[in-house]
């Protein structure tokens, strides 16, 4: 009975903390005002624990950011070029609790301009977002190391931007990231990188081992053998399709549209909204 009473007086709390960040960001008009329902603010507050001053900053600073990168208005076709061996795309799979899971394979990288290649990868966080179920808000990062090595690797510039996005505007949205079969000598990228986690973020990185059966089993029960692939110890034998993922992005797209009003804004796409053949157009990625 007391605890009841304690959740009941922490839900309160919450619920008093997102009214005073509401007054503290004042009235907000157009997608700022969209972006900024009570969840959102609950997730920014929960990244600042609870702190309405320091949440208020960290939101601020996110909404800047969105008002000049414009994250929603991004489309498959803009960066399809990004996607053709399928270094990063949504899984077509959730974990047991439901949730998106993203795909990263920085083995896979096919370009060079590492301004693409972060849209790319704001597109399909936005894009795992509107995916999400309306009783999930976090997201599963699976980061299969096939084919990496150093040569291969993203800069630690770039490295640094992409961990700055995910913990400044996606608070709270990164269930947990399974770095898949890491190479020994990415404990040398590894050292760096790390520095630029949060504590929160840090805790939710759980390294894959195929020799180490403890870390298989705890990754692998998390999943449903039938949808987890069998590169990653399921029975799925599905695999990356560029050319079916190019029509399933461009459907979303519509869907993004809509939920941000955008409709008006690409309706000269709307009637061919194709992804460009690619130079070198695989239809087959794996």
């Amino acid at each position: 009975m007391r605890n009841s009473h304690k959740e009941k007086d922490d839900e309160a709390i919450k619920e008093q903390k997102i009214k005073d960040l509401r007054a503290a960001i004042g009235p907000l008009s157009g997608r700022a005002s969209m972006f900024c329902d009570d969840l959102c603010l609950a997730r920014y507050l929960e990244a600042r624990n609870w702190n309405v001053d320091k949440a208020k900053k960290m939101l601020q600073d996110t909404l800047k950011w969105r008002a000049t990168y414009k994250p929603e208005e991004i489309r498959w076709h803009e960066i399809a070029r990004e996607g053709e061996t399928g270094k990063v795309y949504r899984a077509d799979f959730h974990d047991r609790d439901g949730r998106t899971v993203l795909v990263l394979r920085p083995g896979k990288q096919n370009t060079s301009s590492q301004d693409n290649q972060l849209r790319h990868l704001v597109y399909l966080l936005e894009n795992a977002i509107i995916n999400l179920s309306e009783d999930q808000k976090q997201m599963i990062w699976l980061i299969d190391f096939t084919g990496w090595s150093l040569t291969n690797s993203v800069p630690i510039r770039t490295a640094r931007e992409t961990a700055h996005i995910l913990q400044s505007h996606y608070p709270e949205r990164l269930g947990a990231a399974y770095l898949y079969n890491p190479p020994r000598i990415f404990e040398t990228f590894w050292k760096i990188v790390k520095y630029f986690l949060d504590p929160k973020t840090f805790q939710k990185v759980k390294f894959v081992y195929l020799k180490n059966e403890e870390s298989v089993t705890l990754f692998t029960k998390n999943f449903e053998p039938e949808v987890l692939p069998e590169d990653y110890g399921g029975k799925s034998k599905t695999q990356y399709n560029y050319e079916e993922f190019s029509k399933l992005m461009m459907k979303d797209d519509i869907k993004a549209d809509a939920i941000w009003g955008l409709d008006d804004k690409h309706a000269s796409l709307s009637g061919h909204r194709v992804a460009p053949e690619p130079e070198h157009c695989t239809a087959q990625a794996t």
